[in-house]
């Protein structure tokens, strides 16, 4: 009995030694002194719910609401960070780039005002940023480009002004990219095609210019493209043979540009394409016979156009069922 109870003691103490003890470890002071900045600007609506010194927690109090932290030999860092949906005013909190292991930083749904600081290159782990709904203006920093593991960027619903930066082309993990519903101005920059991961690209409702011959003129581009939205924009020209290299799309959406000309067979071998959006465009001709027999194509929005008579669009949203018998006329 006595020999069973000193292993047990051994098995105890060893174990005890063996799990660091977290409750002790102490929260790295460049990312307190980051966190009480950022509490400091953000103002009360954040401050009811960041009680005490430490933003890790210090093991009579919770870590502080929305602070995500992990342990980094003897030392706390913060991980993420998410302050959404409170309503925050002012510019966008500068010491936030100094929590240089942010992996998350959210801080959608607020009335964030002013530029993103060019000091956001600084967290190079981070892979979700992100800053929709707010009142952020001026143009995107090219700096973004530096942050090499993002792979949500969320920049939409903003005022964001100027053309997209090129330097975003040097995110080889970006996945998701939305920039819909800002004031952007000038071309997509083609080299976007190279991004091998990107599955979503949402532009629209911007003041975006250009072709899409012209973006997807790079060989082999968006290889892993699902979702393309260009919709509401002053896109001109017409869609390109090429755009058929694209055999990962599902969704096209080019709704409201300027563009015009004749829609190419070719698309219609999109192996997966599933929702086109071609209304309040300039396109004319007939829709070519192989959309009818598409296997995975649900619906095709066509009004607002030049095609010729017999191709009416049809039912509540004016869409043209594929299905339909007059889809050929």
């Amino acid at each position: 009995m006595a020999l069973i109870s000193f292993t047990l003691l051994s098995l105890i103490l060893v174990s005890s030694l063996s799990i660091p003890n977290l409750a002790h470890c102490k929260t790295l002071k460049r990312d307190v002194k980051a966190l009480n900045e950022i509490k400091a600007s953000l103002g009360w609506r954040v401050v009811y719910a960041w009680v005490g010194d430490d933003p890790c927690g210090d093991g009579d109090l919770p870590a502080w609401s929305g602070v995500t932290c992990s342990t980094v030999g003897d030392y706390r860092v913060v991980t993420e960070l998410e302050v959404y949906a409170v309503s925050i005013v002012g510019p966008f909190p500068t010491a936030v780039t100094s929590l240089l292991d942010l992996t998350r930083l959210d801080l959608h749904n607020n009335k964030l005002t002013g530029p993103i600081p060019p000091q956001i290159g600084r967290l190079k782990r981070l892979k979700i940023l992100n800053l929709r709904w707010n009142k952020l203006q001026d143009a995107i920093p090219p700096e973004i480009g530096e942050l090499k593991s993002l792979t949500h960027l969320y920049l939409s619903f903003n005022n964001f002004k100027g053309e997209i930066p090129k330097e975003l082309a040097n995110l080889p993990n970006l996945r998701y990219l939305y920039l819909h519903e800002n004031r952007l101005t000038g071309r997509i920059p083609p080299e976007l095609g190279t991004l091998q991961n990107l599955r979503h690209l949402d532009a629209g409702n911007n003041h975006l210019v250009g072709t899409i011959r012209e973006l997807i003129r790079i060989e082999g581009c968006f290889p892993a493209l699902r979702n393309l939205y260009l919709n509401n924009n002053y896109f001109t020209g017409g869609i390109p043979a090429q755009l058929a290299n694209l055999t990962s799309l599902e969704i096209l959406y080019l709704s409201y540009n300027k563009m015009s000309g004749v829609i190419p067979s070719s698309i219609a071998h999109i192996p997966k394409l599933t929702y086109l959006y071609l209304d309040h465009n300039q396109f004319s001709g007939r829709i070519p016979e192989p959309f009818y027999k598409h296997p995975f194509l649900k619906e095709m929005y066509i009004e607002g156009n030049a095609f010729r008579p017999g191709v009416n669009p049809i039912g509540f949203h004016k869409v043209l069922e594929v299905s339909d018998a007059d889809f050929l006329v």
